[in-house]
């Protein structure tokens, strides 16, 4: 006899949480996610279906096998596994389970899915990010970014929260988490105010504005220096 299991007919999708690594495509065109476990080698959207990653023919999820997109069910849960050195960086998607879906006592093994909001952790520095930064890793044709706040960035390659929220469509939400325990709280007051993302986008054209001056202040004091030693 083969065990069956309970079929479940939710009115509406069930949720969940899970974490991810943002990523920017290579041209700068394209916002994406890649997993920190299974499948972290394929980026995916924000609507998305799983594929088995061990290149096997079925539906996934299959019983017999580990494929399909992961969540749990709790939040608290999920935003625990950013405490580990390597998921620091990696930000806390709201997701909804579509689809095929095998439920667990902790979470969903599932089929399809659609990310809602992405939460964005502080920059290394324990301020709130401003902006997605090059991470300095990546996969084939993808950039990893990592949060950073206006004066972390230093020239990197960057996109704002709103941003990346615009690369990504399907109505993604990008919001951006609290700072560290014991960072000044910096621009995550203006969450108060409803205007997160007006303030991120300022702040990195800020940070953007006060490097190339500070480029052209280089220029400038070495074309200075070569007149005085051509004299």
């Amino acid at each position: 006899m083969r065990l069956r299991l309970p079929e479940e007919r939710p009115t509406e999708p069930p949720t969940g949480y899970k974490i991810a690594h943002p990523m920017l495509s290579q041209d700068g065109t394209r916002a994406a996610f890649t997993g920190v476990s299974l499948g972290g080698a394929l980026p995916y959207g924000v609507l998305a279906d799983a594929s088995c990653v061990y290149g096997l023919r079925h539906r996934a999820p299959s019983r017999r096998c580990d494929c399909g997109f992961h969540c749990v069910h709790d939040r608290t849960a999920a935003e625990a596994l950013l405490c580990t050195a390597e998921h620091r960086a990696a930000v806390l998607l709201d997701v909804t389970v579509l689809g095929r879906y095998i439920r667990f006592e902790r979470g969903f093994r599932y089929a399809r899915q659609r990310v809602r909001t992405a939460t964005v952790g502080p920059c290394a520095c324990g301020t709130v990010a401003a902006a997605l930064a090059d991470a300095g890793w990546g996969r084939p044709g993808w950039r990893a970014l990592a949060p950073s706040c206006a004066g972390c960035l230093r020239g990197r390659t960057s996109v704002s929260l709103a941003g990346f929220a615009r690369l990504a469509g399907e109505g993604l939400r990008v919001v951006a988490g609290k700072a560290a325990s014991g960072a000044v709280a910096g621009l995550g007051d203006t969450d108060e105010l409803g205007v997160p993302e007006l303030a991120a986008e300022a702040a990195l054209l800020q940070a953007r504005l006060d490097w190339f001056q500070a480029q052209l202040a280089r220029l400038g004091e070495g074309k200075s220096g070569g007149g005085a030693k051509g004299r």
